[in-house]
């Protein structure tokens, strides 16, 4: 773990004047209805969230889907299409076409890129990419879901940047790229699962040395991800009520 001083300029990649959630995918709204109605309660300081309708966009419409965005754009919230780059496996084509069908079928306001390719290599036809979505958005926001430290060059090409992905027994040992401290944390994500009620604290402590502006952290673990269920990011987490206390004091419960 590292703490490091910023000498990086003060643009906001959120618009959000300080930490708050990215909430990286819950399950359909008919399966997790209390979930999605928790992202408009007032006050909850929120980034985005992801819309995952069946490993992206689907086949034609979901009126529950498009019901649960119309909600969260009512309520001021960004909603994002959720498109696997399969770390760099998947067409252009394939990715342009269901980001078409985000825009079209559900209003969107960006993009997040699940699985997205962090080596140097990379760079150049992930940068095609941000720019294409960008244009299919109008300028919408974008994330690089690459879960790791990426090549630094990822940072000039997207909003935001999941810089960590995985469990707390991982997190709560984790290193910063010192390439970061040139970024205000508003450029940089964590999601974490496996996070205990009782380090809670400690977790939140971690994102702020780190210098992560956007940060997701849930007490339910990988196991039904592991056996090809659903992610542990699916679901609210046991302390929901009290992380967004602590990140957004005065939200009324």
């Amino acid at each position: 773990m590292s703490h490091l001083t910023r000498t990086g300029g003060s643009r906001s990649a959120t618009g959000a004047t300080g930490p708050g959630f990215g909430i990286p995918g819950y399950a359909h709204p008919l399966i997790a209805p209390v979930e999605w109605a928790e992202l408009t309660r007032p006050g909850t300081p929120l980034h985005w969230a992801v819309l995952n309708v069946a490993d992206g966009p689907g086949s034609m419409p979901d009126p529950h889907c498009l019901e649960a965005a119309g909600r969260l754009r009512n309520a001021g919230v960004r909603v994002l299409g959720h498109l696997d780059l399969a770390y760099g496996a998947r067409s252009f084509g394939e990715i342009v076409s269901e980001a078409h069908d985000f825009h079209d079928w559900y209003r969107v306001d960006g993009f997040f890129l699940e699985r997205c390719p962090a080596q140097a290599s990379y760079l150049p036809d992930v940068r095609l990419t941000a720019a294409t979505l960008e244009t299919i958005a109008h300028g919408g926001h974008l994330v690089l879901g690459h879960g790791t430290h990426p090549y630094p060059g990822y940072a000039e090409i997207a909003d935001q940047l999941v810089t960590f992905r995985g469990p707390w027994t991982d997190y709560r040992w984790s290193q910063v790229a010192e390439w970061t401290a040139d970024h205000p944390p508003e450029r940089f994500v964590h999601l974490v699962h496996g996070v205990p009620r009782s380090h809670l604290n400690e977790a939140m402590r971690i994102a702020r040395w780190q210098g992560a502006g956007t940060i997701f952290f849930t007490d339910r673990s990988d196991h039904g991800e592991r056996i090809g269920r659903s992610s542990p990011f699916a679901a609210l987490p046991g302390y929901w009520d009290e992380i967004v206390s602590q990140i957004g004091p005065g939200v009324s419960e």
